[in-house]
């Protein structure tokens, strides 16, 4: 029965890696040491900034973000834009009013826009739906060291095109190292040199990707930070509550247990 189990599960094991092969792979994610990764990172103000630039110049193009508010734009641990800036930020869209039916500038009350086009994923929460260690073909084993890696294959499908591209069925498709398959239909977004950076940041490829990753973390997971502070108070107040009942318990039956039976 066991040796059953085994060469069906031996079986089922060739059959996925099989598929995968077939299907072109899962693409190639790097690695990045982001600010807000581990038990004690936190989100780069300076550097959301950046990347919201890049998302607004480049990325709101084709793609939306309609579950992020704009007034979190000025939230600490995000941005941080002052209030004055989130208003002229928002105002620059046209929203259509819910109650009159007519188009008015945005505030800070409002969401971002939706995606412009039908078949461009909306990104409010992309960083936290799309995993990017998967570990050896699809068993998630890299997910328990690295993370989900949401960020990270953000950033490598921006700085994963080739140059090359090809045709088929009247469709252009562009070569790309990670995304899955290795061919993708979106045509390379950024470039070096393709926003100014207010503070004076070289906006090369690398740092423009890096930089608009980091804020589409933040952007699916804006309390990021307070839940991670949360939970580390939480763990400390365990310890010394257990540690504590560990004490009591002990002393409470102290006298029992040393009694010796005649």
């Amino acid at each position: 029965m066991f040796r059953k189990i085994a060469l069906t599960a031996v079986s089922v094991m060739a059959l996925s890696v099989g598929a995968v092969h077939a299907a072109g792979g899962e693409g190639h994610v790097e690695d990045i040491d982001f600010a807000h990764e581990g038990p004690f990172g936190r989100f780069d103000q300076f550097q959301l900034q950046r990347g919201l630039q890049v998302y607004t110049e480049v990325c709101s193009a084709c793609h939306g973000m309609k579950f992020v508010p704009l007034r979190t734009l000025a939230d600490e641990g995000g941005p941080m834009l002052p209030e004055d800036q989130v208003r002229a930020y928002a105002a620059q869209f046209t929203v259509t009013d819910r109650e009159t039916g007519e188009d008015r500038d945005g505030i800070p009350t409002d969401h971002f826009p939706m995606s412009s086009m039908e078949n461009a994923p909306d990104l409010s929460l992309m960083a936290k739906a799309r995993a990017g260690f998967h570990g050896p073909y699809g068993t998630g084993i890299n997910q328990l060291t690295k993370g989900m890696g949401g960020p990270e294959y953000i950033y490598s499908i921006l700085t994963g095109y080739t140059g090359e591209e090809k045709e088929e069925f009247g469709s252009y498709f562009y070569e790309n190292t990670a995304f899955p398959g290795g061919w993708i239909a979106m045509t390379q977004p950024l470039y070096d040199d393709q926003v100014t950076y207010a503070d004076g940041t070289a906006a090369t490829l690398p740092q423009m990707a890096e930089d608009v990753a980091s804020f589409l973390m933040w952007a699916a997971e804006p309390k990021l930070m307070a839940r991670r502070e949360a939970g580390f108070v939480s763990v400390i107040f365990l310890i010394i509550l257990s540690t504590l009942l560990y004490l009591t318990n002990k002393r409470l039956w102290s006298g029992v247990k040393g009694r010796k039976t005649a």
